[in-house]
This record gives C-alpha cells, structure tokens and sequence, in this order.
C-alpha cells in the first residue's frame, strides 16, 4: 500500500497536470489540512460539574487517540437559555491536523474507518463545497482502529473537514477522487 502523501507526488500531480493543463507542478491543489470538530454541549449541560468534567476528558482522550494530536477545548460564545448554555462553558473540542499526522489520519480514515463503518455506500459528491472543500459527519467515533468499542462509555460524533488549495469544486473533486477518498457518482439529470 503506497502512502497518500507518495500517491499525491506520484500519480495525482501528474493526472491533475494532464486533466487541467496546470504548466507548473507547485499549482496542482493539495490538501491543506484536516479540520476535527466534537461538540459535546448536549453530553454535559444536563451533568453536574463533575460528570460534565469527566466526559470531556473521556472525549478529549479519545480524540487524541484518533489524531494523535491533543484537542484544543472551545468555549460558548453567548449564553443561550433554551439549550442551558453559559457563556464560557466549555462545549467543544477541535483538532487542526497538518503535514504528516495529516496524512496519517487521512490514511487511516480511508482505508479502515469508512470500511468499517455501518452501511457506508460512498462520500456524497455534495458535501464538496465551492472552493474544494470536503466536510464529512461521522456518527459514531468507535469506526476507528484505535477506540475499543467493548470499553466505550460514550459514543460521539465529530465532524471531519479536508481543506484544500483547489480554485473550483471540479479541481477539489478530482483531487478528492485521485486521492482514494470513496465518492459516489454523481446522478446527472437531464
């Protein structure tokens, strides 16, 4: 199995070159990072203190075993009553991966974590927005190698983002595509 950032010097930069007539190899897109969001407002705002501390610290464990990075906590912006929410209250992590831990985590999220994940038929082309960018939903974080499901207390999900250099969402697709992420076809209408 070649490594993805092997792939993208030997086949993608090539295959982009030829597809969109790019003259210099630095003006192919590439992937900038990967962007993970848990939020986990909804865990804890109906714990006491000391239960809302121990779930984040079990999500922020898990996260770091997934990225192999430590999570940087977010706090509530406003106070919203309806959803019990203080301003300052922690309410979420976030990871920012780049350069290797990058490619890393992006290896072990196409080749083990969408296989095993329950009825996964493809990567909607849609969720490619204009400039490129691919954000995924995961439900449950227990579709990786590194969480054991049989010690798991509590299950979350966490929104993934691949941000890429690419100009137009043709460019990003196809980046995407040659890259191995499993897309679906398109359906077009007439």
């Amino acid at each position: 199995m070649i490594h993805l950032s092997e792939k993208y010097k030997k086949e993608v930069i090539p295959a982009m070159m030829k597809k969109f007539g790019y003259k210099n190899r630095l003006a192919v897109p590439k992937i900038k990072q990967v962007v993970i969001n848990c939020g986990f407002g909804k865990l804890v705002t109906s714990e006491s203190k000391s239960e809302q501390k121990k779930i984040q610290e079990h999500i922020l464990k898990d996260m770091a075993l997934i990225t192999g990075q430590k999570p940087a906590l977010r706090k509530a912006r406003k106070s919203i009553a309806g959803f019990k929410l203080r301003e300052g209250n922690f309410i979420g992590a976030k990871v920012t991966l780049r350069k290797r831990r990058m490619y890393d985590f992006l290896e072990r999220l196409i080749y083990i974590a969408f296989p095993r994940s329950r009825d996964f038929r493809g990567l909607d082309p849609n969720s490619v927005d204009k400039a490129g960018n691919l954000t995924i939903g995961v439900k449950e974080h227990t579709i990786f190698p590194e969480i054991s499901v049989e010690k798991e207390k509590a299950i979350f999900g966490m929104s993934i983002t691949v941000v890429t250099s690419a100009n137009s969402r043709e460019e990003g697709l196809e980046l995407l595509r040659l890259m191995g992420f499993p897309l679906r076809v398109e359906n077009k209408k007439i």
